[in-house]
């Protein structure tokens, strides 16, 4: 029997694991696993680093979070980013610099008929909000990792601040559905 690749993997927190096979391959069962560490974590979410570290010029990510988990608008500086839905509906939500709507893609995965793959070429303030209970996804930018990189918008509220998020998302979550209901 074949030890879990989860398993197999080392451990930076309990959010971030790294695979350190020279061949990482992901099959259903361990997708299963990582849904699991997910449910158990306190922000609702895991990775799973395809690259060796934080210092590799690539950086792959297969990455799990569930439909409360909470994603900082943000933006990586001279970052391009990618992302392959492979399970789950999510709206990806631009914003301008002042925080107003710029666009909203509805996605899915390939059998949902919704767009599943989007690529940023430019940096740009960016967040998920997640429709399904579970929102799983392939996501590839450049590295090194720098938490210098990522810009967080002062009318984004850190994620400690439970009651101010939880305006925050329901307030933007009436302005995608005003956004969607205009283009019908």
């Amino acid at each position: 029997m074949a030890i879990s690749l989860i398993r197999s993997c080392r451990s930076e927190s309990v959010e971030v694991l790294y695979s350190d096979s020279r061949l990482t391959h992901i099959t259903k069962k361990d997708v299963v696993e990582l849904k699991a560490l997910a449910a158990r974590n306190p922000r609702k979410r895991v990775r799973l680093c395809a690259h060796g570290s934080t210092t590799d010029r690539l950086h792959e990510m297969l990455i799990v979070h569930e439909k409360v988990a909470y994603v900082r608008p943000h933006k990586h500086s001279g970052k391009t980013e990618s992302t392959h839905i492979i399970e789950g509906i999510v709206d990806f939500v631009l914003f301008d610099e002042d925080g107003a709507l710029d666009r909203v893609i509805e996605c899915g995965d390939y059998a949902s008929g919704k767009p599943f793959y989007f690529r940023m070429a430019e940096p740009a303030f960016h967040t998920l909000v997640i429709r399904s209970d579970v929102l799983v996804f392939h996501e590839i930018t450049d590295g090194p990792f720098d938490r210098k990189d990522t810009a967080f918008p002062s009318w984004a509220p850190d994620e400690d601040d439970a009651d101010t998020v939880s305006r925050f998302l329901t307030d933007l979550d009436k302005k995608i559905k005003l956004t969607q209901s205009a283009k019908k």
